[in-house]
């Protein structure tokens, strides 16, 4: 499986309460701060929750 590169480029401040979980189940704390995931169903899940606050990127 391939692996994604996130990073986080918007603060979770004033989103909903959701979408501040998501960003911490994946490890995100701060703006521009990076975390590598594998590519499975359950984080393209959360990915596809927070699309508007992280940027993406697939790791060779």
């Amino acid at each position: 499986m391939a692996e994604l590169r996130i990073t986080q480029i918007k603060s979770g401040v004033g989103g909903k309460d959701y979408q501040r979980a998501t960003l911490r189940t994946l490890g995100l704390k701060r703006i521009g701060q990076t975390v590598v995931r594998e590519d499975r169903p359950e984080v393209l899940g959360m990915i596809r929750t927070v699309a508007h606050l992280v940027e993406v990127e697939e790791v060779k």
